[in-house]
Parts: structure tokens; C-alpha cells; sequence
């Protein structure tokens, strides 16, 4: 580690503000010695500053291969006082021809941090914002926000999230690091500063989203001007959806999809599965092959987005009166889970852009009075719900699907043209238990008497127009409980273990895990030496925030105790669920829990009472996401529940869990994948997620505004997209097909 004072910096005062509301802490250029500098694996090569080709006057620093170079910057003496600022200013330049990702670390006298990471693009200077309180796109309503960066009173502004706390009044250095760099990094800084206003935020977010949903940001091939775009679109699309319809009706499919190649199943009348020749397969009621080709989320509700409370973000709301008012609505989403947490508003008013642009589309124009009189008032606009269910089915067949996944319009399924599922949701007012993930909840605790009499309930609801429905594939068994935390850590991996002990003993998880011990160990001593605690009292264990001990080699009792316990607690619920659907739904499959991130115990636990495996996975291939050397161990059929790829340059700012360079990149990801699925023995199908791009301002349930769709919100299909979707899904069922046909070994 090198300290030494920099004397070609720290002009206080020196510059003049970028805008108002502006000061600079320091420069990089004046020499002035104000300030301490430190470098770990990171130097500054040469003693003057530099001009770029834009004229502007910035200082190098080279960040070399390590773990984690730094540079460090603190006062000659004592702390700063900051508590006059809102942002720090740095104005930066990358000094590659590629973007760096620089982590910023702002700590006070008593280490405290904030933290932000700047994705800093390359070509010219730009000032970049961090907010000196934990502030990002979330508190605006949204997952993620406008692009950055963004050019704001001439000047190439990059507004970045901060997470943590400080005492502004006491900070004592800021730590410029790139993580983990291959090769030596240049980054090209000229001064430090304080914006002691949000004016530049608030802009920022002013009238990002147009009276059709979409982001003002940018210009892409597909983006709608005008209605009559929108209407021409769909005149287009008509006329091409028929065509593609035309051509899978001489497709040698049975009604639901399933291959008429090769040799027959046994047909039972309702979706089954099989295996045969090493593979396993979904088996349509008459019989067939089929893999399941499915999208989530065919529904008309999901362009509905908050406006209460930052209308400013909108250019075009409609102003009330208006016919498109008629898709205003209330809502709250502040339901208390993780998932809510640090978002803004998230309750109040919403509108439907998507239910607009449906109207927009496909309206019919009132007809004018007879006799010559004025026009009467048009009814108030509605969508024309079997209109967009009919052109919804027709784009899911014409796009080689045959699965309508979870959470779409019961209708579709209804219409009998589709298979479809359907989810469980098991609500009620039994115990819970927090494992530390707890996104969408707590997880139920299934040794309470109450959760058997939800999930019978619950099954009955679900089963009782369904119950004789052969199109019905099969439910799922809720969808991405939190059956541990995130991470690989002890905490992470036993968090259903942990948490039930944390409760108090009228939760009956914790009766029952207590009861395992009781019944291995006896009493507190024998505990205490399998564990290596000292437990002077049994109670001790009874008592509210009880401490569990990490697992160590040297006690491996613990660890088999949590894996007992969490797998008896993974086949209680799994078995409840399982029963109520052998009663109530004989018929049907049950297809697993729609895994997001589980246990080793809970898969088990499944494969051992459901039909289906089934995981949300969100990679390049299935086999990135799990161990499926295991599940094929399991010898269960494994079905694909989400997938999706998605990029920044299509209206939406979030790109989604799995994030590609370009819109181009969707097509071939998408084909790898389905080729990935059907070489795997175990995989049935795949569901992509999701039907509709969510708003770019951010769906109702938790701000997620990605372009994830096949749609956008205005209606139009990713066309580009769509042609490669179609051509890998009947890719796909030929190669099936010839698999089929080939003779058994």
C-alpha cells in the first residue's frame, strides 16, 4: 500500500457549478494538497493531468489486475461535513474503449458505509450522481430506471443507486475500486463535488413515459408514433397470423398438441406422464408425445402501473372525461413482503396502458345519429374481452405454442383450443416461518393444523370447474416459496432451519423440530455434545430468538439434523398438498413448486409426492441452473416453469433476470435453450415468461419493468423476436418427432 500526498489536486471552491445547486469539493487538476490519497494495487502514472479529445482536463489513474484495486481519498485532517448535499458529484471519464464498473465507498468516523456501482460507459466525460441516503430506481416505483447516462443541461449526466447509511456530518473518505479487473484499467477523474438539491433527479424522472407507455428515452424499430400505427400494425399482424395458422393446421397433431410420430402412448383420457427409452414425456389425454411449449402470464391485465403520486413522470395521462379515462383504477401492493419493501408508490392510482392501446387498436367508432341529429355520448371504452381472448389463443398457436403457463385469463383455458395449468394459492391464517428470502412471504408452516385445512380448501376452489377438463395439464403447488435465502452461506443454505428455531413454541414447526431433538438426544447434555454448546437448561432452546449454531466438521450432527428436519417439513407440505389433490382433482397432475431458490430437501421432498419437478430457471441453458446429474437421479420429469432473456433496447429499462446485449441476441438464446431442454432426458417442456413487456414504469405487484415480452405494451409483437420464437418451437417438435421415430435401443 503506497500513501503519499497528491499535489496535483483538491482546489476547493475551484470550478464553477455544472448548474445550480453545485459545489466542487476538490479537483484533479489544480495543485493544491487538501486531501490524503492511498493506492492498493493502484497507481497514478504520470504527475500532470491530461486533456481529452473533448478539450475537457482530467487526472489517470490505473487500477491494476487484483481482487479489488483501490483508490482512497481522505482529509488532511478530522472528517468532511457533507450534510448540506444530497448527491456526491464525480466527474469521470473511462480511459478504455469499453465500459468499467466502479464501485464507489463513502464510510464515516464510525464505519459506516454507503455504496453505489457506476457503470460507467465509454467515450466522453460525464458527471455521475450517488445519493448520499439510500436511494434508486425502487423509491421511483421501479426495478430499474431511465438509461444512463443522460444529457441534462448540456452536460452527460449518470444517476447511480446507493445502498447503506453514513453520518453526513462525519465522512472520512471516499474509495474508488473495479472489481476483480483482467487487465490494468484506466479511469480518467477531474473533480469531486456536492449537489445540495434533487432537481437534477426529479428531471431525471419528468416525463419518461408517453401517452402509450412507452419510454420517451429512445427510438427503436417498433415504436408507435400515432394510432393509426397501431392500427395498421394489427391489420398486418391479422393477415400473418392466418397464414401461420393455415400452416399448423397441416401439422400431424392431435387436438392438443401432442405428436402424432412415432409410436402411441396409452391414451386415458387426461395429461399423464412417461417414460420410455430413457426419456420422459407428457402424454396428451389421446395418447401423444408432447413437450409442453408454453408462455406464462396470457392475460390483458398486465400493463396496469401506479400514477398516483408521480404523474409527472407521465407526458399524457388522460384527463378525466376523456374516453381513455376509463382505464384508470385503485389498487394497493403494500402487502408487507420483502418484495414491497423500499419501493415508492405501490398503492393508489393506477392506469392500464395496455387496455388503452387495446382500445386505441380495435375501437369502433360511434355511429352517427339518424335524421341528422348530433351524435349521442359512445359508451365509456372497454376492452373487448373475446376479441383479444381469440387473437391471444390464435397468436399462441400461429407462435408454436401448445401450453398456456401460469397466471393466464382462466378464459383461454376455458376455450378448450389450449392446454393449460393453473396455480395453487394457499392462503390462510396458518403459521409462517421466515427463512431470510421471504420475497413473496413467509413459508407455510405445514405441521399447523390450519395450513391442511387451507390447502383443502384451496384445492376444492381450484378443482371444482376443472375437475373433469382434459386440457388441463396440471397445478402447481404455489409458486417460489422461500425455501432458504439466497447465497451459499450456512444461514443461506439452513434458513428454514434457523428461522423455526428463532420462533416461540406456539408455532408447531418449532414444536415439531424440538421434538426431533428430543427424541435423538434425550435431553440438553446429549445435545450440547453433538452440537458443541453449552445448553445448561432443554427450555433455553423453547425460548423466542434462540441462536442455532453453524454446521463445522467437528459436529456434523448439526448439519444432519437441520437436512432431517427440513426434509420432513418439505414432505409434510408436499403430502398435504398431494392429498387434497387426490381427492379433489384424481385426475389431474400436480407439477411441483415452481422452484426459485430451494433446498436440496425441498426437491426431494417433491419429487417424492408430485408428478413434475418444475424450476424457474434463469439462464442460458436449463442445465445451468441445477444439477440435473441429481434430478435424473430423482427420475421425476422436470418441467422448465420460467425462462427468459431480455435487453435495455426495447423501451423497458429493466432487461430481466437474464440480460443480453441486443434485441437480436433473444432469438438464437431462445433457440439454444429449447435445444438445451429437449436433449436433456428428464425436461418436458419450458415456459417462457412472459406473454406482455411489463411497464416501463413498473407492474403493480413489485415495480418489475421488463422488456420480457413477446408483446409490448402497445400490442405489437417483437416481430424479429416472434420470428425466431416460431422457428425454434417447430424446430423443436420436429426434432421430437424424430426422436420418436427412431427404434428403441
Amino acid at each position: 500500500m503506497i500513501r503519499r500526498s497528491l499535489p496535483a489536486v483538491l482546489s476547493l471552491l475551484l470550478s464553477s457549478p455544472a448548474w445550480a445547486g453545485q459545489q466542487t469539493l476538490f479537483s484533479f487538476v489544480r495543485p493544491t494538497s487538501v486531501i490524503n490519497v492511498v493506492t492498493q494495487d493502484a497507481g497514478l502514472p504520470q504527475y500532470n493531468a491530461e486533456q481529452t479529445a473533448q478539450g475537457e482536463v482530467l487526472r489517470r489513474v490505473v487500477f491494476n489486475p487484483a481482487e479489488r484495486p483501490t483508490l482512497r481519498l481522505t482529509p488532511q485532517a478530522g472528517s468532511w461535513d457533507w450534510s448540506a448535499g444530497q448527491f456526491l458529484t464525480l466527474r469521470l471519464q473511462s480511459g478504455m474503449d469499453w465500459a468499467l464498473s466502479v464501485d464507489v465507498v463513502v464510510q464515516d468516523s464510525a464505519g459506516q458505509t454507503l455504496t453505489s456501482r457506476i457503470d460507467l460507459p465509454a467515450g466522453p466525460a460525464q458527471t455521475v450522481m450517488l445519493p448520499l441516503t439510500a436511494r434508486s430506481p425502487l423509491s421511483q416505483g421501479m426495478r430499474a430506471g431511465p438509461p444512463m447516462p443522460w444529457t441534462y443541461q448540456g452536460q452527460r449526466v449518470l444517476l447511480t443507486s446507493s445502498v447503506g447509511q453514513v453520518d453526513l456530518k462525519q465522512v472520512t473518505s471516499v474509495s474508488l475500486s473495479i472489481p476483480r479487473p483482467n487487465v490494468a484499467q484506466s479511469l480518467l477523474i477531474e473533480r469531486v463535488g456536492l449537489q445540495d438539491d434533487d432537481e437534477v433527479f426529479k428531471a431525471a424522472y419528468a416525463g419518461l413515459i408517453d401517452e402509450y407507455g412507452q419510454s420517451t428515452r429512445g427510438r427503436w424499430p417498433e415504436k408507435i408514433d400515432n394510432d393509426e400505427q397501431l392500427k395498421a400494425a394489427a391489420r398486418r399482424e391479422q393477415q400473418q397470423l392466418q397464414g401461420w395458422l393455415a400452416e399448423r393446421g397441416k401439422a400431424s397433431l392431435d387436438p392438443y398438441g401432442g405428436l402424432l410420430a412415432g409410436p402411441a402412448f396409452e391414451a386415458k383420457g387426461f395429461f399423464r406422464t412417461e417414460k420410455r427409452a430413457g426419456h420422459w414425456y407428457l402424454v396428451t389425454p389421446d395418447g401423444h408425445a408432447f413437450f409442453s411449449l408454453g408462455v406464462n402470464a396470457v392475460a390483458a391485465d398486465g400493463g396496469r402501473t401506479y400514477v398516483a403520486g408521480r404523474e409527472a413522470m407521465f407526458k399524457a395521462l388522460p384527463e378525466a372525461g376523456k374516453p381513455l379515462a376509463a382505464f384508470y383504477g385503485q389498487g394497493n401492493n403494500d402487502d408487507g413482503n420483502a418484495s414491497s419493501q423500499g419501493r415508492g408508490f405501490k398503492q393508489g392510482r393506477w392506469y392500464d396502458f395496455y387496455a388503452a392501446n387495446l382500445q386505441r387498436s380495435h375501437a369502433t367508432p360511434c355511429p352517427p345519429a339518424a335524421g341528422g341529429q348530433a351524435p349521442g355520448e359512445c359508451p365509456a371504452p372497454q376492452v373487448d374481452a373475446k376479441r383479444w381472448q381469440a387473437q391471444a389463443i390464435d397468436r399462441v398457436l400461429a407462435w408454436g405454442f401448445n401450453t398456456l403457463g401460469n397466471w393466464s385469463d382462466p378464459a383461454l383455458g376455458e376455450a378448450q383450443q389450449v392446454p393449460y395449468t393453473l396455480p395453487l394459492s394457499i392462503v390462510g391464517d396458518y403459521a409462517s416461518i421466515s427463512t431470510g428470502m421471504d420475497w413473496w412471504g413467509r413459508l407455510p408452516d405445514p405441521f399447523d393444523p390450519r395450513f391442511a385445512m387451507a390447502t383443502e380448501r384451496a384445492v376444492a376452489i381450484a378443482a371444482r370447474d376443472h375437475r373433469d377438463d382434459p386440457w388441463l395439464i396440471g397445478y402447481y403447488a404455489d409458486n417460489e416459496l422461500a425455501w432458504a435465502a439466497p447465497g451459499g452461506d450456512p444461514k443461506a443454505r439452513y434458513g428454514l432451519a434457523y428461522g423455526t428455531l428463532r420462533l416461540t413454541t406456539d408455532v408447531p414447526a418449532k414444536r415439531a423440530f424440538l421434538k426431533q431433538l428430543r427424541d435423538k438426544y434425550r435431553n440438553q447434555q446429549g445435545l450440547s455434545k453433538a452440537w458443541g454448546i453449552d445448553l445448561q437448561a432443554w427450555e433455553l432452546m423453547e425460548d423466542p430468538g434462540f441462536e442455532a449454531p453453524l454446521p463445522n466438521p467437528e459436529h456434523p450432527e448439526i448439519e444432519r439434523d437441520y437436512q432431517h428436519f427440513q426434509e420432513v417439513f418439505a414432505q409434510t407440505y408436499f403430502k398435504t398438498v398431494a392429498d387434497a389433490l387426490d381427492w379433489h382433482a384424481p385426475n389431474h397432475l400436480l407439477l411441483g413448486g415452481r422452484y426459485g431458490v430451494t433446498s436440496p430437501e425441498a426437491v426431494k421432498a417433491c419429487a417424492e409426492f408430485c408428478d413434475v419437478l418444475s424450476f424457474n430457471l434463469y439462464t442460458l441453458k436449463p442445465q445451468d441452473g441445477y444439477d440435473f446429474a441429481w434430478l435424473t437421479e430423482l427420475d421425476k420429469p422436470v418441467l422448465v416453469t420460467e425462462f427468459q432473456f431480455g435487453s435495455r433496447d426495447r423501451g423497458p429499462f429493466w432487461p430481466g433476470p437474464l440480460e443480453l446485449p441486443r434485441e437480436e441476441d433473444r432469438g438464437p438464446a431462445y433457440e439454444t435453450f429449447l435445444k438445451a431442454a429437449l436433449a436433456q432426458p428428464t425436461i418436458v417442456g419450458a415456459h417462457w415468461f412472459q406473454y406482455l413487456d411489463q411497464p416501463a414504469s413498473g407492474r403493480l405487484l413489485d415495480g418489475e419493468n421488463g422488456h420480457l415480452g413477446l408483446v409490448a405494451i402497445t400490442d405489437v409483437p417483437w416481430s424479429g423476436f416472434i420470428d425466431a420464437v416460431r422457428k425454434a418451437n417447430l424446430g423443436l417438435t420436429r426434432q421430437l418427432a424424430q426422436r420418436l421415430q427412431q427404434p428403441a435401443p
